[in-house]
């Protein structure tokens, strides 16, 4: 069994509780206007190139099969293998559940010590279910603290067969109108509401995970619907607020992406009026993240 990984994330602290390794896969059926991970979209490898560091060596050029023709890259990876400057590089790998665990369990003493583990995370895990089902099931016997990383966006079917093997999950909840959330990610709203309530009624634990983009989902009344939503859960942990950054811009730009600009970074002071507003209608905690 093997999945398409582009990053493995040491001494993580903002994926879940305590120190984690956070597992990023490729692969998303979402298309956030405000995505900061825009090479985890695409479910296969990825030409990275970064201009500012190109010392002109022709080395790519010599090799490449279309010629550097970006709309012809088949992500071979023939360009980067010896760019020692870094300035082309492959976004994912191919990486076996076996692969990935060993990474995982070299920090096992940091997740005993921290109360930490594992997050496997993305793009969208649920967009390989079978690779994320089997790497959790590998770490739960390895009694590795495992957190999902989700928008929620898949068949139940799929999030079914995780559950056993989920100590929590961080749940995306990016915007609670219907018709903003189609516009601002491309899906719909309800499937990803119906999952979350099946997971609570089955006993699930979740932390709700709200990117909050000013001057989109940074309105009082998405604060409203965070807090309905959350007063509907009864195993609700807390809700992380995640202030806009807007690090997927330069990304956008290597990847020879459309950029997006949003704006620059959005303090938690200029969010805290939001954060007020929910966290006086629900009694869930509501932190920044």
């Amino acid at each position: 069994m093997d999945g398409m990984i582009f990053d493995i994330k040491k001494f993580a602290i903002n994926d879940g509780p305590g120190i984690r390794t956070a597992v990023f896969l490729k692969g998303c059926p979402l298309r956030c206007v405000w995505c900061h991970n825009p090479e985890s979209q695409s479910p296969l490898p990825e030409l990275s190139f970064s201009p500012e560091k190109c010392i002109g060596c022709g080395w790519c050029s010599s090799v490449c099969p279309n010629g550097l023709d970006r709309a012809l890259c088949t992500g071979c990876g023939k360009c980067a293998e010896k760019c020692y400057v870094g300035a082309r590089e492959i976004i994912g790998r191919r990486m076996t559940v076996e692969d990935v665990l060993a990474e995982v369990l070299k920090d096992r003493i940091f997740y005993e010590n921290s109360g930490g583990g594992m997050t496997v995370s993305g793009g969208e895990p649920l967009f390989q279910p079978e690779f994320t089902t089997a790497l959790l099931e590998a770490a739960k016997k390895e009694n590795i603290h495992n957190c999902l990383d989700t928008s929620g966006f898949a068949q139940w079917a799929k999030i079914e067969k995780m559950l056993p093997f989920v100590d929590i999950f961080l749940y995306d909840l990016k915007e609670t109108d219907p018709e903003r959330h189609l516009e601002y990610t491309g899906v719909p709203l309800e499937p990803i509401l119906d999952n979350l309530r099946e997971i609570d009624r089955r006993g699930g634990v979740t932390i709700l995970r709200c990117p909050i983009v000013p001057g989109l989902n940074d309105r009082f009344e998405h604060a409203d619907g965070i807090a309905e939503v959350a007063n509907s859960l009864r195993h609700l942990s807390e809700i992380n607020l995640m202030p806009y950054h807007p690090l997927g811009e330069s990304k956008r730009t290597r990847l020879g992406k459309t950029s997006v600009p949003l704006g620059g970074f959005a303090s938690r002071e200029q969010l805290e009026p939001f954060r007020e507003r929910l966290a006086g209608r629900c009694p869930a905690k509501v932190v920044f993240s």
